[in-house]
């Protein structure tokens, strides 16, 4: 039997706003295998905007909330392969040569996307699930190449009774990028109907993710074009059954 793990979520503050039923998800599905869960609601950003935009000074100060909120936590687990990449490989450069480097250190160890979580810690692709449709999956960029995570949600995604997976041909960015969208909202949304179209080719009828950013932007967009498709969470799916 495995052991009963006490596990931290965190969630993304645009989660927390907008797509609340995804922190929602992770606690059933996380609950369902046997394992106590905390969200301690006093978390806020990871500081990532700060962050990219070169602003580190306010970034860190951000950041370092939230590195002593989850000082004592035995594992971290986030909704998003982009704050995730910001906790687990940036906090480690954001805090080097402060006291707090050791702290970073040791939260990037123990932190963990959510499908990574599930697969590669947990040992888990089976949750249950049950989701009668063709899909295809987005690799949010900071998922795939800054976490390196390509094969965790698929090997999930291969688990889920009655749905179809049917690939992309390319395996591009869709253009939100966070500030990038902001300051270069042409090239953002050029970028975005570009996957659009990708997708579309696969006649899948969702778009599946890790990253509820790049699907608010998807969605946007084929909103506009008057498209049928529809974007889902990889928790959200995963937690019909």
């Amino acid at each position: 039997m495995a052991r009963i793990m006490k596990i931290t979520l965190f969630i993304p503050c645009f989660v927390d706003s907008f797509y609340p039923q995804v922190g929602i998800s992770m606690v059933r599905i996380l609950e369902r295998l046997g394992h106590r869960v905390e969200f301690p609601e006093d978390l806020t950003c990871c500081g990532q905007p700060g962050f990219n935009s070169g602003c580190w000074t306010e970034a860190r100060l951000v950041a370092e909330k939230v590195l002593r909120r989850l000082r004592d936590t035995e594992v971290v687990v986030i909704a998003s392969g982009s704050c995730g990449a910001m906790v687990k490989n940036y906090y480690p450069e954001l805090f080097a040569g402060t006291p707090l480097e050791k702290d970073a250190r040791a939260l990037s160890a123990r932190t963990y996307e959510f499908s990574q979580f599930l697969v590669d810690r947990l040992g888990v692709t089976d949750v249950g699930a049950c989701f009668n449709a063709r899909v295809t999956y987005h690799d949010g960029c900071h998922s795939l190449r800054e976490m390196n995570i390509r094969d965790a949600p698929r090997r999930l995604l291969a688990q889920v009774k009655g749905l179809e997976l049917v690939e992309m041909k390319q395996v591009v960015c869709c253009g939100f990028g966070g500030t990038f969208s902001a300051k270069f909202p042409m090239i953002s949304t050029a970028m975005g109907e570009v996957k659009c179209a990708s997708a579309a080719e696969t006649g899948a009828d969702y778009i599946v993710s890790s990253d509820s950013s790049c699907l608010m932007h998807i969605q946007g967009l084929l909103d506009r074009q008057g498209k049928t498709m529809r974007t889902i969470h990889l928790a959200e799916l995963l937690a019909r059954s």
